[in-house]
């Protein structure tokens, strides 16, 4: 039997306080960079824009990452979890991951700390979109950026692992 593939949200104090929404894929973290974070108001549509592959070792990475091209500043893991492949083609087939992704649309099932139900990722251009699909776990009322700021590991806000 398979385990299920994981997906971890970091919070990332860089140049631009941002999150970084990962997702097992073939072995590999793919990985968008959501400024202003996942809302669970389905009307609200949030850039995500796709970054470089993480190796899966990366998924419990906190700490502070000293001068980097990459991003220098703080991380913690906002949220982790696993994830369902919700990804299925015009005559209801299930979609490789991958190939969704490639094709540009990629729907998964959430089962986080914080963030759970189903998600949208769809390209746009040279960028992508992160919406919440409307279901049982849509709340337009709650922002967890603001009421849940802590690691789901540590239980460190990002500016006390700055300051660490």
């Amino acid at each position: 039997m398979t385990s299920k593939p994981i997906f971890v949200v970091q919070l990332h104090d860089a140049r631009r306080l941002h999150y970084d929404v990962r997702l097992e894929v073939d072995g590999v973290l793919k990985s968008w960079a959501v400024p202003r974070g996942p809302s669970l108001d389905p009307t609200v549509k949030r850039l995500a824009v796709f970054t470089t592959d993480h190796d899966l070792e990366y998924a419990s990475y906190e700490g502070v990452i000293a001068d980097s091209a990459y991003g220098s500043g703080a991380v913690i893991v906002w949220d982790a979890g696993i994830y369902t492949n919700l990804t299925h083609d015009d005559r209801h087939e299930p979609v490789d991951p991958a190939v969704a992704i490639d094709n540009g649309h990629f729907k998964v099932q959430l089962h986080g700390v914080k963030l759970n139900g189903a998600w949208a990722f769809t390209r746009t251009g040279a960028d992508w979109l992160l919406v919440k699909v409307r279901d049982a776990a849509a709340d337009p009322d709650v922002d967890l950026t603001v009421s849940e700021p802590r690691s789901v590991l540590s239980g460190l806000t990002i500016e006390e692992m700055a300051a660490s």
